[in-house]
This record gives C-alpha cells, sequence and structure tokens, in this order.
C-alpha cells in the first residue's frame, strides 16, 4: 500500500498509508493529520488541503493544471510546487511522497 509522508513547518512527520486511488487529501483527513482542514470535501473549490510538494516528487506529480490552479491564485504562499491534496490520487507509483503542509493552515 502506497504511503505518504505530510511534513508540518515545525518538522514532524505524518507517514500515512493510502488506498490506490485515494487522494492525498481523504488520506490526511483519515489520520487527523494537522492542516488539511478540506472545508470543501474535496470538490476543489477551496484552498484548505494546500501542499507543497518535495522537489523530488514534483514531476512525478505533476503540476496543477485547470481548476486546480485557478483555486491555487488565491492560496497564500502558493508557488511552483503548489498542489491541493485533493487533485493527488495515489498510485503504487507515489509511495513514499512527500507533502510540506505550509505554515498559516496551522
Amino acid at each position: 500500500m502506497p504511503r505518504i509522508i505530510f511534513v508540518e513547518p515545525d518538522g514532524t512527520e505524518h507517514i500515512v498509508e493510502v488506498g490506490a486511488g485515494m487522494t492525498a487529501m481523504h488520506a490526511a483527513i483519515s489520520r487527523s493529520v494537522p492542516g488539511i482542514d478540506a472545508d470543501c470535501g474535496g470538490s476543489c473549490s477551496c484552498s484548505t488541503c494546500h501542499v507543497h510538494v518535495d522537489p523530488a516528487w514534483t514531476e512525478r506529480v505533476g503540476r496543477a493544471t485547470g481548476m486546480e490552479e485557478d483555486i491555487l491564485d488565491f492560496a497564500v504562499n502558493a508557488g511552483e510546487r503548489s498542489r491541493l491534496s485533493c487533485q493527488i490520487h495515489m498510485t503504487a507509483a507515489l509511495d513514499g511522497l512527500r507533502l510540506f503542509i505550509p505554515e498559516w493552515q496551522r
């Protein structure tokens, strides 16, 4: 089963096992990872599941496009490695993915 490592701003790590096809946001919510609020429930209409993808994983995860990119325009401190975790669908190829939770979400 793939794993995601969520990293809080203070460096605390949360390792979460994720079923294939599940989103990173749902994995975080199921394990009460701090800083992932998911106010819209995963419908890509807010930025409360905003994460920064570890540079080593950016290419495999891909960049935000379409509506996700539009929502990120309103997120605090969004950048090139920003994604909404509700839009990251897990696969075996993403096992070990590291996602950083922005400071403002704590």
